[in-house]
């Protein structure tokens, strides 16, 4: 059995491709926008997010965190150097090659942008300090804050999580 579909006149099956046409490049505008976001994305850790397995290894993530005191390591020559940043609860050890920034200190306030290796250090490719005294990322801020909120609840008594 068949259907017989109306005859169309031509100038409406060439408007009706037209649409058709448009509307199949947008899609394919748009599925390649979302690919092209999805892969430049850089998302926000903690070290405790990064300690729990909650951060993809081998993808480009941010970490932020305070620079540990005592832990930061330069290289004899050259531009390396490792540090760990922690958030009060967990640890995360990176290491960057170029100049650090001037604000760049223990006890600083920093974002690190590279990838995680498979053995949980960042293999950072830039390091972004505070801008001044008063001022924290609000990324940090929040994971400092809410490191500090799980410390305090998981010392209650009868160890509420």
């Amino acid at each position: 059995m068949s259907v017989a579909l109306p005859h169309m006149p031509r100038g409406a099956r060439r408007r009706a491709m037209g649409v058709l046409a448009l509307l199949v490049g947008v899609g394919v505008a748009v599925a390649l926008a979302l690919l092209a976001l999805r892969e430049n994305i850089n998302l926000f850790y903690s070290p405790s997010e990064v300690a729990a397995g909650e951060a993809p290894t081998g993808r480009v993530v941010r970490v932020g965190g305070l620079v540990q005191a005592g832990s930061v390591r330069r290289a004899e020559e050259g531009l390396d150097v490792e540090f760990v940043l922690t958030d009060g609860a967990a640890t995360v050890t990176v290491r960057y090659r170029g100049i650090l920034p001037d604000l760049f200190r223990e006890g600083q306030g920093i974002v690190a942008q590279g990838r995680l290796g498979p053995e949980g250090v960042l293999v950072a490719d830039q390091v972004l300090a505070k801008h001044d005294e008063n001022y924290m990322p609000p990324e940090v801020a929040d994971a400092l804050r809410e490191a500090h909120e799980r410390s305090v609840r998981g010392a209650a008594p009868g160890g509420a999580p």
